[in-house]
């Protein structure tokens, strides 16, 4: 996370830019936070990647996206791609990104990774079942955290079908290293079994550290990609999962497995370990290190409005039960200090006046009022004073 520049918005769609918390070829994402606190990452889009086309698919494509829910599809907020800055925000999800955690700690043992591809197959699923593809699916897009893996950006896809994206730096190597032949070779036709490759990729990053296909180029890569001769490098997979990760990685889309079968097939795999899928879901989760969310400072008091600290009344209980049994008239020269009236020579009040028409009900406490053995007191402290030379 990096705090904002001076060329950056300080609000968007409602929400008030926290700080950046990453950027690639589509524009720069936010932490947001709403009026009501609600925290959301917030993308902004580069005007320069929507033209009129692209801006009318862009609001079909947020629209369908509201109807997308599951426990690990990062929840769709809000999209306004008519807007001057278009911008995209989802959940925030409080962890690193695949391609982060393998960089930092290495790639998974064989339970997390087929723990990892199990509950992304299950996520990819809720996606195709609202009628969408993700598109666009890598290392990147796969956020980790203590409850599971989240994937996010399938509502970008839609713009990185544009072949003139694909020169943008720093997008099209994280895409084309994913990307299925049928993609690679510009087909725009593209249906479930292309999420399935895309899968099958980020399943051999998470267990290897590398990708199917590598090159000093996006375009080498690509071309790879396309050639059936050219076979994925699979070197270093765990055995377990050589059969299913070639299968996935099938140059025809009509060989590859669906996203059932794939759940399945890991599932066996965590089975074979000893673990139920439960059980490497908690390793897999083990594995997410803890994150410190920013958050907006917190306003300074507006002067004059804190409230006065409170003061409790001290009530003399003795002072209480003497009101309720009234002793002797007070002798003359001194205050009557159960009433707070004045005697002939004197007045010692601890308590205001009642207004006129609202005389003090007896019994009721006073506060700081000195208890009758404190009148006694004072009584003889009046009369040794009378008495003093000094």
């Amino acid at each position: 996370m990096e705090p904002l520049t001076d060329d950056d918005p300080r609000e968007i769609g409602g929400f008030t830019l926290v700080c950046r918390i990453g950027s690639g070829g589509m524009g720069q994402v936010y932490l947001g936070e709403s009026a009501a606190g609600h925290q959301a990452a917030v993308k902004v889009i580069k005007p320069s990647v929507l033209d009129e086309d692209t801006r009318a698919r862009f609001m079909s494509e947020v629209e369908s996206l509201r109807t997308v829910y599951g426990p690990f599809v990062a929840a769709f907020v809000g999209a306004d791609a008519a807007a001057e800055r278009p911008w995209l925000a989802v959940e925030y999800v409080p962890g690193p990104d695949l391609r982060t955690l393998v960089a930092a700690q290495g790639p998974l043992p064989l339970a997390e990774a087929a723990s990892l591809g199990a509950l992304l197959a299950e996520g990819l699923g809720t996606v195709h079942d609202a009628g969408l593809l993700h598109r666009d699916l890598k290392p990147q897009n796969i956020l980790l955290s203590r409850y599971g893996p989240k994937v996010i950006d399938f509502g970008l896809a839609v713009l990185a079908e544009r072949r003139t994206t694909l020169t943008a730096t720093g997008f099209v190597v994280g895409s084309v290293l994913c990307m299925p032949p049928e993609q690679a070779r510009g087909e725009q036709q593209l249906d479930r079994s292309a999420d399935v490759y895309a899968l099958g990729a980020v399943l051999l990053f998470a267990a290897t550290g590398h990708y199917p296909y590598d090159g000093p180029t996006w375009q080498a890569v690509a071309l790879k990609i396309e050639d059936r001769a050219t076979h994925p490098d699979l070197t270093g997979t765990p055995p377990e999962l050589v059969p299913l990760i070639t299968d996935m990685l099938a140059s025809d889309p009509a060989a590859r497995p669906s996203l059932p079968e794939v759940t399945e097939r890991l599932v066996g795999v965590i089975r074979a370990l000893g673990l139920t899928a439960l059980q490497a879901k908690r390793r897999l989760t083990d594995l997410t290190p803890e994150i410190s969310v920013p958050q907006l400072p917190a306003p300074a008091p507006v002067h004059g409005t804190a409230r006065p600290a409170y003061t409790p009344a001290v009530i003399d209980q003795a002072a209480v039960e003497d009101d309720e049994h009234p002793g002797p008239p007070a002798a003359p020269g001194t205050a009557d200090l159960t009433t707070g009236e004045a005697t002939e020579e004197g007045l010692i009040a601890d308590e205001p006046s009642a207004p006129q028409g609202h005389p003090r009900r007896p019994g009721r406490a006073v506060a700081v009022r000195p208890a009758a053995p404190l009148r006694i007191a004072e009584r003889l402290r009046a009369a040794y004073a009378r008495e003093a030379r000094f």
